[in-house]
């Protein structure tokens, strides 16, 4: 199967995915799989909570728009551990695709706790205030030049495509460039959430993404830097 159509089954099984990720960790490279983890039910929906936010409140855009911009990041570690040996790099992808995953389910979690689609037909990144997020004009509308398909820091297509062709140090700089750029504008977003959302776990994973990926980011940049591509 080729490396993006695997990654697709992956992010499309949700939850299920987690498994499969902490199945194929660099720890365990080159020793035999283990058995596969036992299905686990989903269980009954969570309990409705009194006062629930709105479908038009930060909480919601939130966990709508960070589900989507996390997606891309488990897309892009799974894609570049199929394209590079390199211990490090694999181990960063690792933990990233492993820990955006999580909050992914979790985030789904909040969302049907408050009795709101997973989805929405409003515009990305409407929650947000206006010209906090850089390339990015507010009130879901993009800036001028920006592509109107994707939130700011996500990657092409076309870049995704050109990732999938690179091998070994290439590979390892476009994935770093690329992850550099989604962890700013995840910064950017959970500062927003971290900063206008009223609900207290909303704010505590806010919290918890900004200080994650920005460690992420530093240790991202000295990575390129050791590759000579700083």
């Amino acid at each position: 199967m080729r490396p993006r159509a695997r990654v697709a089954t992956m992010i499309a099984t949700g939850l299920l995915a987690v498994p499969v990720l902490a199945a194929c960790s660099s720890d365990d490279a080159g020793k035999p799989a283990a058995p596969p983890a036992p299905a686990r039910a989903l269980g009954p929906a969570p309990a409705a909570v009194p006062n629930p936010p709105a479908d038009d409140s930060v909480e919601a855009g939130f966990a709508r728009d960070m589900r989507t911009h996390h997606a891309q990041a488990v897309q892009m570690g799974m894609m570049i551990r199929d394209l590079t040996q390199d211990d490090a790099t694999r181990k960063l992808a690792y933990d990233i695709a492993l820990t955006q995953q999580e909050q992914i389910g979790r985030m789904a979690s909040w969302l049907q706790m408050w009795g709101l689609t997973l989805g929405s037909t409003r515009p990305v990144m409407q929650w947000m205030t206006p010209g906090s997020m850089p390339g990015h004009s507010g009130h879901g509308t993009p800036a001028a030049g920006a592509d109107t398909q994707l939130m700011p820091g996500m990657a092409t297509q076309a870049q995704l495509d050109k990732l999938a062709t690179l091998h070994g140090k290439d590979a390892e700089v476009m994935f770093l460039q690329l992850m550099i750029a989604h962890h700013e504008a995840g910064v950017a977003m959970a500062r927003e959430g971290e900063a206008r959302a009223q609900v207290q776990q909303v704010r505590d994973l806010a919290n918890t993404m900004v200080v994650g990926q920005s460690s992420e980011i530093d240790l991202m940049r000295s990575m390129l830097t050791e590759r000579g591509a700083g």
